[in-house]
């Protein structure tokens, strides 16, 4: 093991961790379980299981754990407060949609012991450079391999290990290259000469071949050689040397090397598979855009029924559905409230069984959650189904516990022109919901507490059927009091809109409402959100949570397009994707012509735009790298091929793939050309999918990376994949050389 990693075995709390520990596993008041958990000698790997004899057991690894809790942080965990005292509790809070680990030691020193333990190992995995992840991907598979524990393989386990690995091997080449690493000639290979042998094995001839073509000697690449390829190949202009400098100084390995100048061919493969050499653009991956301007010039991460984990009808309504959404990046969040029965109001997806939980609760999680992934404001969109009485104790909740976060007052005290900046907004939550007046209005006494429901428009009704008779009802002044820059109204007509509209203003649209204005009314639409906001939700039908695509009402302007953020899928990898720019802030701002009330923009006619400027998108897909094997049946090896979707207005909507290849994951090469034409570049979305050809049925999913076209490095790339829930699978990638050109 390297340096680092032989300290961190020595570190106390992991040597707990190492030596074992029961610990009782809490999944709800009455499942309450003894298990018995121990940290492997890989320092990655935790291991668990039911009873000391028997044989199920399970592990995961310290990469799937985003973070620790201490104390009674989890929703089951403060149901069990009285039983189990905080300093005996802690929880393990997992990346993506996988649920919580919540555990209880038997002393308070083991619990921290296992808190700090897993702390410093996050860390360490968290900071491990390309080459350590890609050394610890290997060793991690050699453990799981190697059964007897002794810490060696030879070629018979070594090949086994391989097709586990994915690798369909040409076994005259592989026993040459054990052999070659077999120093000792002991006839197995420990853990370090595996690694190794994987090295041998996995260098890459398409990497080769590009480095080949900028060496002189074919042995290195001088500074000058290396600048040579970057304002080239790479697109990087007048930065070519400062670049090369700073390329050679982080990413070449050999240190002789380094001071010479040099890249030599680990140097070049570790710095292709590297931010620098990502397909994202590193720039944009940071806050780059201007936070100056109204919120309705920019799109807003939206969740839509945010307290469900599951579907519709029957799922658990939870905290940890909001804590998930908000450490997303999700700007805008809501809340279904109904009448609790002992007086305090209650969440939930109404009249269906999905479970209750506490209001007070909800804005207690967005208080301490609200601002951890961005600064930038939150909307707290109200689904408010309460009597007079209990809209009073949400007013009193919401005042209490967010305090000033709460934005109760405008901003200057003038009459809004135009809706205040997510800059000028930062660390507010703002309520949106219905109001008996308007923000400017002076009381004078004489206004009424009635206001007629939104029509079904403005209102999901969660049951479809007969909805209840619409009537007039009472909301409460203090509730009322709270809203001042996203006051529901019902949406009538754009001509309405135009003439009476006011820029606090806000209306939401049912999936099928909007597509059918997108389409008839595309400009007027794009007007319409260039001043005020407009919500989309999901269609009442889609009980199992499923989601539409929000790239439509992205392609109108549309800022807060509510999606199912429970649910994996193509419809939360564009919203990702979208998302993944400017600091994964929640917020991106709209194209110029998106912003300008006067435009002329149709997503149907892009080309009648006055800087119409259609370009030309050519991929060349050229090879992939240790593909997930997705079906686990003996011996089945992928079949790899890649497709890529455009997502943008009607017009550039476009999908081509590549062929398959039989039988190899590993490193499959395709040497594929895929042109596309894009008309609204600032629009489009760009999602690689990789998968696995089936011949009988539907091919399964490997993997995909999806980025705002904008975002795209144009040269040598290579694309991160990740998995259905949006987490990194490394080292799991595909290699492109992506081009963009006027189209002429």
């Amino acid at each position: 093991m390297d340096p680092e990693g032989s300290r961190i075995e020595d570190d106390p709390d992991v040597k707990v961790m190492m030596a074992g520990s029961t610990l009782k596993k809490v999944k709800s008041r009455s499942w309450k379980k003894q298990r018995h958990f121990r940290l492997l000698e890989d320092a990655v790997t935790i291991w668990y299981k039911s009873r000391w004899a028997g044989k199920g057991h399970s592990t995961f690894s310290i990469s799937d754990v985003e973070a620790v809790r201490e104390g009674h942080q989890s929703e089951v965990l403060q149901s069990t407060a009285e039983e189990f005292p905080a300093e005996l509790c802690f929880t393990l809070v997992f990346h993506g949609r996988q649920g919580n680990l919540d555990l209880v030691a038997k002393t308070p020193e083991e619990a921290k012991a296992w808190i700090e333990g897993v702390r410093k190992l996050i860390h360490k995995a968290q900071t491990m450079d390309e080459k350590e992840r890609q050394d610890q991907w290997v060793r991690d598979w050699f453990q799981k391999a190697d059964k007897n524990k002794d810490g060696k393989m030879n070629f018979k386990e070594v090949q086994t290990l391989l097709k586990m690995m994915n690798v369909e091997m040409n076994e005259d080449h592989a026993l040459n290259l054990f052999t070659k690493a077999d120093k000792s000639e002991s006839g197995s290979l420990k853990i370090e000469q595996f690694v190794h042998f994987y090295k041998m094995l996995t260098q890459r001839d398409e990497v080769w071949k590009v480095f080949q073509d900028y060496s002189g000697d074919g042995e290195k690449l001088l500074l000058e050689e290396l600048e040579t390829f970057l304002s080239m190949e790479q697109h990087e202009g007048g930065q070519s040397y400062q670049l090369a400098m700073m390329l050679i100084d982080r990413y070449e390995p050999s240190e002789s090397a380094k001071k010479q100048g040099i890249m030599s061919l680990d140097g070049f493969q570790i710095y292709l598979c590297s931010q620098e050499g990502s397909i994202f653009k590193p720039k944009h991956l940071d806050l780059y855009q201007d936070m100056s301007q109204p919120l309705s010039h920019y799109f807003i991460s939206s969740s839509h029924n945010t307290y469900l984990l599951e579907d519709q009808l029957l799922g658990q309504s939870s905290l940890e559905a909001y804590i998930k959404a908000l450490k997303r990046g999700c700007r805008c969040v809501e809340v279904d409230c109904w009448d609790g029965s002992d007086g305090e109001p209650i969440v939930y997806h109404g009249h269906t069984f999905t479970s209750k939980i506490l209001f007070r609760d909800v804005i207690s999680t967005l208080k301490e959650y609200a601002f951890k992934a961005s600064d930038f404001p939150v909307i707290l969109s109200l689904e408010n189904h309460c009597g007079v009485e209990q809209q009073t104790v949400m007013a009193q909740h919401l005042s209490k516990i967010l305090g000033d976060t709460l934005l109760t007052t405008l901003l200057d005290g003038q009459v809004p022109q135009q809706l205040p900046s997510p800059q000028e907004l930062k660390g507010k939550i703002l309520l949106k919901a219905k109001k008996l007046n308007n923000p400017e209005d002076c009381l004078d006494g004489t206004q009424t507490d009635e206001v007629s429901d939104e029509e079904a428009e403005d209102a999901e009704s969660p049951t479809k059927g007969n909805p209840p008779a619409r009537k007039k009802s009472k909301l409460s002044r203090e509730l009322s009091d709270l809203v001042v820059y996203c006051k529901s109204v019902h949406f009538r007509d754009f001509e309405h809109g135009r003439s009476h509209g006011k820029c606090y203003e806000i209306s939401s649209f049912s999936e099928n409402k909007a597509q059918a204005r997108a389409k008839d009314e595309g400009t007027d639409f794009v007007r319409y959100n260039t001043r005020q906001l407009s919500r989309i939700y999901p269609d009442g039908l889609r009980t199992n949570s499923s989601n539409y695509n929000p790239q439509e009402m992205w392609n109108v302007g549309c800022q807060i397009v509510a999606l199912n953020f429970q649910t994996a899928g193509l419809e939360m990898d564009l919203n990702d994707g979208l998302f993944r720019q400017n600091g994964c802030c929640g917020y991106v701002l709209k194209p110029d012509f998106m912003r300008d009330g006067n435009t002329q923009f149709s997503p149907d006619k892009p080309e009648e735009q006055q800087r119409y400027k259609p370009l030309r998108l050519s991929i060349q897909v050229i090879s992939g790298q240790q593909l997930p094997k997705v079906n686990q049946k003996e011996g089945s090896i992928v079949d790899p091929l890649v497709r890529v979707q455009i997502f943008g207005v009607p017009g550039d909507q476009d999908m081509k793939e590549t062929p398959y290849i039989n039988n190899n994951g590993f490193n499959p090469v395709w040497n594929e050309t895929l042109n596309f034409v894009i008309h609204t570049p600032e629009l489009a979305l760009v999602r690689f999918e990789v998968e696995d050809h089936d011949r009988a049925s539907r091919n399964d999913f490997i993997g995909q990376f999806t980025l705002p076209f904008m975002c795209i490095q144009a040269g040598y790339r290579h694309i991160h994949l990740l998995s259905k829930d949006g987490i990194a699978i490394p080292p799991a990638s595909l290699f492109v050389n992506i081009s963009i050109s006027e189209l002429t």
